[in-house]
């Protein structure tokens, strides 16, 4: 692999015009196509084979009518008592009928008829029914139903719209932009050059900018949740930044060693290329590998993602080196430039992007890395008990971890599904904002006429129940619909219990089908399907660490030793994201006003990309461990080596990939703000506690052991040479002419 892509490198450069035209033309192409084919995202999230989802497609089949999007629009007097009045219901009866008369709406109820009047004659819910699905709602349908009630809110009372048709896609503004300023900061100190850091940005964005645009060419055919481009915009521009600094940093190493531009951007795309291809195809299976999961919003959400990064892989070893060609000596700092007699005087061991040499040439081991290498080995024991006391702490939180669809209780403060949201739970209670519904279901009506008031009943007798409301009968009379209010909020972990309690009470009713639905059940069920997987789709990914590992180094304990430090990362990882996000631990340092529990998919989508992310820091690191030991280093000097040449760019790769989703935590939405907040630290402790520290002191403790593999699996296993042995085998079999 490494031989071809050393030519792949050499060809992108001497055609970089032509490379550079056709992914312009890509680029602005499916722009095009994206700006005419795309379509709406979806906000639902539908789980097949679950009982909630059968109820929702019946419903959907038997109450049409019932079926789309609905709104629930809270209403507070100036005082109490005060909707009882003739001029009160005036003013609910107007701001009902302003309602039921907005474009894309079916009706609203009135909550006189619906006896949606609070105790103390304060509150009221008016219900409204639109004709289509949420995601079906147009942005002037949802903007006139949040402007309704401005009349009565000019008189001192409080209109506040809500529901589920308030959701809408997730806005990328300009905090983001704050992380992807950072990463061109880190860039350019790590180059010392402007032409490098911003050649590689713009690598990055062309990459990000194609991958995005073919997602959202597709999205007119296949449907996407409102997550789904943000997660491919997050992990592809981190991504593509990182593999493009991975090349250019080597580019630069050979430059200084006094290769020509041609023959340094081969040997770069070569090594450097091969293990982003290595590492990009991590990525890619582990997010690919979400569809085990057979959970169709999150198969689309991990294809979109493995797309991104896909792309960002063909565009780091075909058009970096385009524009490296395009760059010349100039990504170099000026100091290097002039120094050209000296640097074609290094040794051919190389040196380190941004390293410096000594007298005579000689590699100047005293940077960081290697000071950090040889302290950190010398000292590994106490190092090993210490970031392992350090991860376990941070762990602590970890099995206390809540799933759930997120509500509005969640929602920004301030919005208006928040705002809906805290008047229903003040005027009526907690259990308002996640309604359950019951359907009752039999061949005949004759059977679900007799079955109907039984379940009622049973759901009214269980514990935490607040209310259950009359059925309603489809034209057929074949099936019936219960609307059941819980005491608790749709999150509460007493609601979970609640809609087990209900599906056992009406497990043994005679003659009728009865299941249980509505958002709040959906939403359990999906939280307890994703549950069930986790430690299946971990187990996959743990596997397939090691796997990939041993083709990669040869070597049996090496990939323990790295899908253990995996584990370390994602359950430190999961433990401080609970300590913040469901706790609240320092929660206003992230903005988040309301803690609840983790996004239901929060965590197998973590382990997916992690996994992706931790293999690229290890591979870059002790492949070069592995190099310095095959060719007479002793293992402690190999895994110095291995640390002191990629500690600089593992740490500037690590410092981008943690503020592209740093960004992300500056959003009001707490979905996209927690997955910015969980994959930016599972970054900084995978890269700086487990990568940089623990791995070089464990190496050095392993010793020769660490690279002892049984001859059997020696011969069995490919060699896939993503160290690029081959490549300097065909190298040393021409004569070095471009030298």
């Amino acid at each position: 692999m490494a031989t071809l892509l050393y030519r792949l490198g050499r060809a992108s450069l001497r055609h970089r015009r032509l490379v550079a035209v056709v992914w312009l033309v890509v680029l602005v192409g499916l722009g095009i196509a994206a700006a005419t084919l795309r379509g709406p995202t979806a906000s639902n999230f539908t789980m097949p084979g679950t009982e909630s989802q059968r109820a929702i497609d019946l419903l959907a089949e038997r109450f049409p009518a019932a079926s789309g999007a609905t709104g629930t629009i809270a209403v507070k007097a100036p005082a109490d008592g005060q909707l009882a009045t003739p001029e009160g219901q005036a003013l609910v009866k107007q701001v009902t009928q302003e309602a039921a008369t907005l474009p894309g709406v079916v009706g609203a109820v009135d909550p006189y008829q619906s006896q949606a009047i609070s105790p103390n004659g304060r509150y009221a819910l008016i219900q409204v029914q639109f004709a289509g699905r949420a995601d079906d709602v147009t942005d002037d349908q949802r903007d006139a139903y949040e402007q309704v009630g401005a009349q009565a809110e000019a008189q001192g009372w409080q209109i506040a719209p809500g529901g589920e048709v308030l959701g809408g896609e997730p806005e990328v503004g300009s905090t983001e932009a704050l992380g992807v300023l950072v990463a061109a900061i880190v860039l350019v100190i790590t180059f010392g050059s402007l032409v490098a850091a911003g050649m590689t940005m713009l690598n990055a964005l062309i990459g990000v900018g194609v991958g995005m645009a073919g997602l959202y060419a597709l999205s007119g055919t296949i449907e996407l949740t409102s997550t789904a481009p943000i997660l491919a915009l997050m992990l592809g521009l981190a991504v593509g930044i990182d593999y493009s600094l991975f090349i250019t940093s080597r580019h630069r190493q050979h430059l200084i060693e006094g290769l020509s531009p041609e023959e340094a951007v081969g040997r770069a795309v070569g090594t450097a290329g091969s293990a982003v291809v290595f590492a990009g195809a991590t990525v890619v299976i582990a997010l690919a590998g979400l569809a085990v999961v057979d959970i169709p919003f999150l198969t689309v959400m991990g294809l979109a993602a493995a797309g991104t990064v896909s792309i960002a892989v063909l565009v780091a070893i075909t058009l970096a080196p385009a524009l490296l060609g395009f760059a010349g000596h100039r990504v170099l700092p000026r100091r290097l430039r002039r120094a050209g007699s000296t640097a074609a005087a290094a040794p051919a061991n190389g040196v380190a992007a941004g390293e410096r040499t000594g007298p005579e040439g000689a590699e100047d081991r005293s940077g960081f890395g290697f000071r950090w290498a040889r302290l950190v080995t010398r000292l590994r024991v106490p190092v090993i008990l210490v970031a392992l006391l350090g991860l376990g702490l941070l762990a602590v939180p970890a099995p206390d971890m809540r799933l759930a669809l997120p509500d509005a209780s969640t929602a920004a403060a301030g919005s208006p599904a928040r705002v809906n949201n805290d008047l229903v739970r003040e005027g009526f209670g907690p259990g308002f904002t996640g309604r359950l519904a019951v359907l009752v279901t039999s061949d005949s009506p004759q059977a679900t006429a007799a079955a109907a008031p039984q379940v009622a009943k049973l759901v009214q007798a269980t514990d935490g129940v607040l209310a259950v409301a009359p059925p309603q009968t489809d034209p057929t009379g074949r099936t019936a619909l219960l609307g059941v209010i819980p005491r608790s909020g749709p999150t509460d972990e007493a609601t979970e219990d609640l809609v087990h309690d209900i599906r056992r009470q009406v497990a043994d009713v005679d003659g009728a089908d009865v299941l249980l639905t509505g958002a709040t059940a959906i939403g359990i069920d999906v939280s307890e399907k994703l549950s069930d997987a986790l430690p299946v789709y971990l187990l996959l990914v743990v596997g397939l660490s090691i796997l990939l590992l041993m083709l990669v180094f040869r070597s049996i304990l090496v990939p323990v030793k790295a899908a253990l430090g995996f584990l370390l990362t994602v359950a430190a990882t999961f433990g401080i994201t609970v300590a913040v996000f469901q706790e609240g631990t320092l929660a206003g340092l992230v903005g988040l006003d309301t803690p609840g529990p983790l996004v239901s998919f929060l965590p197998i989508l973590l382990i997916g990309i992690l996994f992706g992310l931790a293999m690229d820091y290890e591979v870059f690191l002790v492949s070069r461990m592995r190099e310095d030991y095959v060719h007479g280093d002793t293992a402690r000097q190999a895994t110095i080596n291995g640390m002191g040449h990629g500690a600089r760019v593992v740490t500037a790769a690590a410092l981008i990939m943690i503020s592209v989703f740093g960004g992300f935590v500056f959003l009001d939405d707490p979905v996209i703000k927690s997955m910015g907040f969980a994959l930016a630290a599972g970054v900084a402790i995978d890269a700086f506690v487990v990568r940089m520290t623990i791995v070089p002191a464990v190496m050095s403790l392993l010793n020769t052991a660490a690279w002892w593999i049984p001859r059997w699996l020696d011969k069995v296993l490919p060699n896939v040479d993503v160290e690029g042995e081959g490549l300097r085998t065909h190298l040393a079999e021409k004569e070095p002419a471009n030298v």
